[in-house]
């Protein structure tokens, strides 16, 4: 019987105790060095124990809440005129204060897309000049990390606010970076760039369920069961590399013609590594292989191809270094190998590969890996090469996520909302053009996703920027001349044009600014300066020129078509000065197009071709990458592309 009533007085005593006091826990993008959206109310929201009373002060004021049954709070402060005077935000549950110091109040804008946005500035072009002129502290950087979740999630994985300078802008986004320095002088308050991107995201995985028409729970569980195969994925990869002793090893030799590469392993190339079963590693890595020559092949020297490598390398015959490229993971790389280097008999080939992360290795086709004697026949060397890890890391498996509805959005968008935020820029869409059938659907899918994160934000005209895709030479696109002409990155940008129906959008158009050898072109100077002219009409209200011609109509008559232009500043002109357009073409009613001859007349342009007598339908710069297209306006902006027909 007394242990009975001990029982119950120690159970009375479970139910009358206070519950523990919980720390103050608030979104990772409120931190010190954070900016604030001016001119608009500010949310701050976090969770604590349920029932606590919470007063968040800021620049004199002070706003209270009670936090829910689920321990969630949110306030509103009043809104703010932008100040570069660092401040404090103190938020109080009255158990565990937490102030947030070096607090800016300007503009804030949300990066997002795929590779082009997430580029750093260390990459770009003049990078050492660029990082060196990076002083500028009022420019503010959060990048969110690479993360996925099946369901929508309260908090990022990370990040932090990291001020402009030369030891911290290498790196930040590009694009964003110049577009920021850019929008300093104009509007001369502090700029703060939330960083949300990940390379090679296709525009579902920026998308919620619903916007996709997805179920909720079957996305969280098929996200359950990819992070059990991806931890099954990394064990293994633990497993091959436990042959090998731990710790970064010392490869120095590891080219040397008589090096030792006995406990190294068979690797098929090409293929990404994560392809043979070494998931989620990120680093260094080495490859051997051997080719033959004969005598007189030797004393002539041989060009040497070791395919596409992501990311770097360092190539080397027989100890002696033939060539390196640094983060061109998709360049074929070929090589002239000097008859110094060379040997009659057995040669060696030795390749140090580095990997930033995602896939990592030789990879491309089976016939971008040869060598070349002067005599001109290739001989293949793909098939089993060796292979050792030498300087790794296993991080999370990612490299698939960015393909999938919802993911990105659960885990690098979802945990923004409500934070205030200017507008939007957005550089994504090489990923959905794969195809003519794939890019003719964007134009449902970046309309419905812009709707859908307006209305997340609660901003129905929140400024929504975005950046064309530039040229590139993709290889799915049907050339012009006397056939039908099918690009599926041409109709990709139809797609981008075709979203301006929306309100407060802009587009910078970028065909004379890409590289048709590098899907990654290395001028972010130029986007940025030209999202900043964006910025300013469509956020900030200024009458400037801020995009090039843009295509109004066409009229067709015997032998022409006289094409109308918006110059949207000025006057029709061509890039580089002269009379003749570039980059147009003509198709009469069978459908075949030809190219044409074009020039300005006014705020026209008329089309003409010999090949096409009786013209009933032109476009311009239509293809994957139309480096001649040179029509711009007065303020060298480039024209987009277009076309007059549906077909």
């Amino acid at each position: 019987m007394k242990r009975m009533f001990a029982t119950m007085v120690v159970a009375c005593a479970c139910m009358f105790a206070p519950r523990p006091s919980l720390a103050v826990e608030l979104p990772r993008v409120f931190a010190d060095g954070m900016v604030l959206q001016r001119d608009q109310p500010i949310p701050v929201w976090g969770r604590s124990t349920p029932g606590a009373r919470i007063s968040v002060a800021f620049a004199g004021r002070t706003v209270r809440a009670r936090a829910g049954a689920d321990g969630s709070w949110r306030v509103d402060l009043p809104a703010q005129a932008a100040s570069a005077t660092p401040r404090t935000l103190r938020i109080d549950d009255g158990t565990a204060p937490r102030e947030l110091r070096d607090v800016l109040v300007g503009d804030v804008w949300l990066a997002s897309g795929q590779s082009n946005m997430e580029w750093p500035l260390a990459q770009s072009a003049n990078a050492e000049a660029e990082i060196a002129a990076a002083t500028d502290p009022l420019i503010r950087h959060f990048k969110i990390p690479k993360s996925w979740a099946g369901e929508p999630q309260w908090q990022l994985e990370g990040g932090d606010w990291a001020a402009s300078s030369p030891e911290a802008a290498g790196q930040f986004s590009a694009v964003a970076h110049f577009m920021a320095r850019a929008l300093r002088k104009s509007t001369g308050v502090p700029i703060g760039i939330v960083d949300s991107t990940w390379g090679g995201s296709r525009i579902e995985a920026w998308m919620d369920a619903a916007s996709l028409g997805l179920d909720p729970g079957a996305s969280t569980e098929s996200a359950r069961a990819a992070r059990e195969a991806d931890d099954r994925a990394l064990a293994e990869t633990r497993l091959k590399l436990a042959a090998w002793p731990a710790g970064p090893a010392d490869d120095r030799g590891w080219e040397e013609i008589g090096f030792d590469a006995s406990d190294w392993v068979s690797i098929p190339v090409p293929g990404l590594w994560e392809s043979s079963g070494w998931t989620g590693m990120d680093g260094v890595a080495w490859y051997r292989t051997t080719f033959t020559l004969t005598a007189a092949e030797a004393k002539a020297g041989v060009l040497l191809g070791v395919g596409r490598i992501d990311d770097s390398d360092v190539t080397y015959v027989n100890g002696q270094p033939v060539g390196a490229t640094e983060q061109k993971y998709n360049l074929p790389r070929e090589y002239k190998v000097p008859a110094t280097v060379l040997r009659a008999g057995v040669n060696q080939v030795a390749v140090r590969v580095t990997d930033t992360g995602g896939g990592g290795g030789i990879h491309g086709e089976a016939a971008e890996l040869f060598v070349q004697p002067g005599d001109g026949t290739r001989r293949s060397l793909d098939g089993a090469w060796a292979f050792r890890a030498a300087d790794v890391t296993l991080s999370p498996v990612n490299d698939n996520k960015n393909q999938f509805g919802t993911l990105l959005y659960n885990a690098m968008i979802h945990p923004l909302q409500p934070y205030g935020i200017r507008g939007v820029i957005w550089y994504q869409g090489e990923s959905n053009a794969h195809s003519v059938e794939e890019a003719m659907r964007y134009r449902t899918q970046f309309p419905t996703m812009i709707r859908q994160w307006r209305r997340q934000w609660h901003a129905d005209e929140m400024p929504f920027l975005w950046v064309q895709l530039a040229s590139f030479v993709s290889g799915a696109d049907v050339p012009a001349t006397g056939i039908a002409q099918r690009s599926p990155w041409a109709t990709l940008r139809e797609s981008q044009s075709a979203t301006l129906a929306l309100p407060a959008t802009a587009q910078v158009v970028t065909i004379d600014i890409g590289d048709g050898a590098d899907i990654h072109p290395r001028n972010k100077q130029d986007v940025g300066k030209r999202l900043a002219l964006a910025a300013r009409h469509v956020a900030y209200g200024e009458t400037l020129a801020f995009s090039g011609p843009t295509f109004v109509g066409a009229a067709f008559g015997p032998g022409n078509a006289s094409v109308r232009m918006a110059a949207n500043a000025g006057a029709l002109a061509v890039r580089g000065g002269g009379p003749d357009v570039q980059g147009f073409v003509l198709a009469g009613s069978d459908r075949a197009f030809h190219a044409a001859q074009a020039r300005i007349d006014g705020d026209r342009v008329v089309v003409r071709s010999d090949a096409v007598p009786s013209p009933v339908a032109v476009r311009y710069a239509w293809s994957d990458n139309p480096a001649d297209a040179d029509l711009v306006n007065d303020a060298g902006l480039p024209a987009s592309p277009f076309r007059s027909d549906d077909w």
